[in-house]
């Protein structure tokens, strides 16, 4: 054996992960008799380092992945990064910043070379993180969302759909980031709360003296009024139907309209419309077809239409034009006001809704495909039932496509305008055929496709698509897609929509949703915060697989995962655990029984073991089948720890220093021992293949192709499993007397049970060391004993009686349980009246809730455990 005392992960998992990806062990291959499993990488944006984010996604896709390849499935893991045009861009430009200079002081052509050179210099950096975090992907099959192949089929795309008259080219009103001077599509705009002003100006009805009061959040915007709107029901307004207002400062005369959107309760029930800056006005707008008018450009400044104001920012305007409205007395009031502010997602500037020529796809069609998939459950959502109707709200709803962005690093869009007469011709590449106007040159679209546009087809150009390779006819559709719940609408729906527009198949059959990982506050981890946990620190501390178990106990169904060092920390001591435990197994290893059959053991300790090994294999399959990783662990955790270590080891111990049985125990120890390691592999790769190699009767040349764990149930014995509960509880309950009376010296304790008195007396030696004991007496009748000053506890088909008097002294031990009994109850007021309040029931977390309800048993508990002892201790004084 060559084993370390301690667990030092550093020591061999670069080693570990070399030789894997050297054998090519992670490999698919494009035709094979055996089943497919097919899964993609969410693609990392290529400027990005290894967050806590990316991790959970390696722990849960590597995880899967790993037990379908040990399955015996054909198994390929896409790997890829992804261009990530805005958030890459940024980036760029900031170092740009630094050095004085903007993308336009370098030029489009030398702009993007930067880019390229940026991400040369991260995609290693990317590639080994990934790769440190044992990601068996097949890294044969690498993409870039930006490379030759995948951007030939990116032109394919758009030109089919604009062929198909799904793309179109049109004036619209689309969210409009001024720092990152591009169209944003509406799943790229945050809607945040904040506190805003209400302002109620007057607007003249022409020829009169009379005037409305309309309510708006954005005063600046009324040089772009082109009607005003009542509600048709609204009786205030009856003798105004027909009539027009006149609007400040341009000095223009604009309809008031009828239309049942305007709500009668809002401000005055007057609405100011403004198609040209305001979504839901815009289509009151089309709808009366009023005019579309422009006052703030695309740098966030006020245009020409807005007369003297011109120049100025939206909120210099804002200033100006309400000292003037007050001046001339057309400024009614202002009100506080709760409102909702539109950011960019990327940079956080307030969004302004501009109207644009831009590129759009048409939604509809490829939407209620998409609804279908779902609903006939071709595509099945995990967990089940929690994200299907947000899907189908958000595509019912659905708003046509906004996929053109006007920055420089991206897929150009492949469209050609004529220098002589602006008429376009959607092509691949610079058209050779004169324009019909018999212009000869043509300049390409400045544009670039939006990311998600390239990242819906990821999973049929992975395989190879627009060519028909075997690959794509082989690994299309995946078998599975594992993404965060938040990219639901930006990435899982329009993959679904490609998938079908293009392959006319669905793209998955499964969709796995994870949590989001927050600090142990359920706050959001942010630099600006100071609670980032860096994985790549923590890997380094606690090594690979202490992450990744950590990780894969909370992918659970919560929404958020609430992460702390110590929760890292504490499954560190799991991973030292099978350390140590398997260097007691290996070093015992000498003289096992190499013939031994597992079906015709002698020994119900070793029989016992082997069928719980049998029962946790079948719930961990059951619970990988659903997804259910925090089960997986859980399951994994228990049966190593508190079965094979805390008892059938020790209770082993006396089995492998008797020759008559060590050969048999000692090929369980390491049956049992390789079996819970192949168990344990997929969500802690590198530790078990280290200790896999150790194992005298491994069975494959490497863990990660040895067959995983099926339940064999002709091994279950559950009256086996129910007898040694039976043990184990007797012990457990001992020690708990022990615990509540305060005996810490080894005691004397008295055992009747007719029905498990053998049983009992086989295991004496195991209970007397795990219990603590002097001597252990085991009777079929209490009659045959003297049981007078005896504190006994009652188990189905057992009583235990340990004699008081010799080692505990009554006064002394009622003092203290009184004394321990006070702070518990105190306790137990406490959690009681929390959970009693109305108020703190409202503003806690159901996770708070829990605790404290979990609090309130256990104090509950406690005092019941206590007062019965005083109770016990007074009668024997008595």
């Amino acid at each position: 054996m060559d084993l370390s005392s301690k667990y030092e992960p550093q020591a061999f998992e670069k080693e570990i992960y070399k030789n894997w990806e050297s054998k090519g062990y992670f490999h698919g291959v494009d035709k094979s008799d055996k089943p497919q499993f097919s899964i993609v990488l969410p693609p990392p944006n290529i400027t990005g380092a290894l967050h806590m984010g990316h991790a959970l996604v390696l722990t849960i896709q590597d995880t899967i992945v790993r037990r379908k390849r040990m399955q015996g499935y054909n198994t390929v893991w896409f790997p890829g990064t992804d261009h990530a045009g805005i958030a890459t861009q940024m980036v760029v430009e900031r170092e740009l910043m630094k050095e004085g200079k903007s993308r336009h002081d370098l030029g489009r052509e030398k702009f993007v070379e930067k880019v390229w050179e940026v991400r040369e210099r991260h995609h290693g950096i990317i590639t080994n993180q990934t790769k440190k975090m044992g990601a068996s992907l097949d890294w044969e099959r690498e993409r870039f969302t930006l490379d030759e192949k995948f951007s030939k089929a990116v032109n394919t795309v758009f030109i089919k759909l604009y062929e198909k008259g799904l793309i179109y080219r049109g004036e619209r009103l689309i969210s409009w980031c001024s720092r990152c001077s591009t169209a944003l599509s509406d799943l790229e705009v945050e809607q945040n709360p904040g506190k805003g002003k209400l302002y109620y100006i007057k607007y003249f009805v022409s020829g009169t003296k009379e005037f409305v009061t309309v309510a708006t959040t954005r005063p600046e915007t009324l040089l772009g009024d082109t009607a005003v709107a009542v509600n048709p029901k609204d009786k205030r307004f009856k003798h105004l139907h027909g009539k027009k207002v006149i609007i400040p400062f341009v000095e223009r005369e604009v309809p008031i309209i009828l239309d049942e959107y305007v709500d009668m309760e809002f401000g005055t029930g007057c609405l100011k419309i403004t198609p040209g800056h305001d979504f839901n006005d815009y289509e009151i707008g089309k709808k009366h077809n009023l005019e579309m008018i422009t006052v703030i450009d695309k740098q966030g400044k006020m245009n020409d239409a807005a007369v003297r104001f011109k120049g100025l920012s939206t909120k210099e305007a804002r200033e100006k034009i309400l000292v003037e409205l007050e001046n001339n007395g057309a400024l009614e009031k202002i009100e506080d006001y709760a409102t909702t502010v539109s950011k960019c997602s990327r940079c956080e500037t307030v969004i302004e809704p501009l109207l644009s020529h831009q590129w759009f796809i048409k939604m509809d069609g490829m939407a209620k495909r998409a609804i279908d998939a779902v609903k006939k459950e071709k595509i099945k959502f995990y967990p089940r039932g929690w994200w299907e109707e947000t899907y189908y709200r958000w595509l019912e709803n659905i708003r046509d496509w906004c996929i053109s962005r006007q920055l420089w690093w991206g897929h150009r869009i492949p469209v050609w305008y004529c220098d002589s007469c602006n008429q376009y011709v959607v092509s691949e590449h610079n058209p050779d055929k004169p324009c019909k106007c018999g212009g000869k040159a043509y300049h390409q679209d400045s544009d670039v496709l939006d990311t998600w546009f390239s990242a819906a087809m990821w999973p049929f150009v992975s395989p190879g698509w627009p060519e028909k390779t075997q690959a794509l006819k082989t690994f299309y559709p995946n078998a599975l897609m594992e993404t965060g719940f938040d990219i639901i609408f930006f990435w899982v729906a329009r993959m679904i929509m490609f998938g079908l527009e293009f392959m006319d198949d669905i793209p998955f059959k499964d969709v796995l949703y994870h949590a989001m990982i927050r600090d142990e506050t359920g706050q959001k981890m942010s630099k600006t915060r100071g609670n980032v946990i860096d994985p790549l620190v923590i890997t380094d501390k606690y090594g690979v697989d202490t992450l990744r178990f950590t990780l894969a106990s909370m992918a659970g169904r919560a929404r958020d995962i609430k992460l702390s060092e110590n929760s890292i920390e504490g499954y560190s001591h799991f991973m030292n655990k099978i350390w140590q435990a398997s260097n007691f197994a290996l070093s015992n290893a000498e003289g096992y029984n190499k013939d031994c059959d597992i079906s015709k053991l002698k020994y119900p300790l070793n029989k016992w073991i082997i069928s719980r090994l049998n029962s946790v294999t079948d719930t961990i399959n059951k619970k990988f089948d659903a997804y259910e990783l925090n089960d997986v662990s859980e399951s994994l955790y228990k049966f190593f720890w508190h079965e094979y270590c805390d008892w059938y080891i020790e209770f082993s111990k006396p089995l492998v220093n008797d020759e008559a049985s060590a050969g048999e125990t000692k090929y369980v120890l390491l049956y049992v021992h390789r079996e819970f390691l192949k168990l344990m592999h997929p969500i802690a790769p590198f530790v078990t293949e280290r200790l896999f190699q150790e194992n005298p009767i491994k069975d494959h040349e490497t863990i990660m192709l040895d067959k995983y764990p099926e339940s064999n149930k002709k091994l279950i014995n559950k009256e086996l499993e129910t007898d040694f509960d039976t043990v184990q509880e007797l012990v457990s309950n001992i020690r708990h007397i022990k615990s509540i009376y305060g005996i810490n010296a080894k005691n004397d304790v008295v055992v009747v049970s007719a029905k498990y008195s053998k049983l009992i007396n086989d295991f004496t030696g195991p209970i007397l060391k795990l219990a603590t004991l002097k001597t252990l007496k085991v009777e079929k009748d209490a009659k045959t004993i003297d049981l007078t000053g005896c504190i006994r506890a009652v188990l189905p088909d057992v009583e235990i009686y340990m004699p008081a008097k010799e080692f505990i002294e009554f006064d002394k031990e009622i003092q203290r349980l009184n004394k321990k009994l006070e702070v518990v109850s105190k306790d137990l007021i406490i959690t009681k009246s929390k959970l009693d309040n109305a108020g703190f029931l409202a503003k806690a977390g159901d996770d708070v809730i829990e605790k404290e309800k979990g609090k309130l048993a256990e104090f509950s508990k406690l005092d019941l455990e206590l007062r019965s002892a005083i109770k016990t201790l007074e009668t024997f004084i008595k």
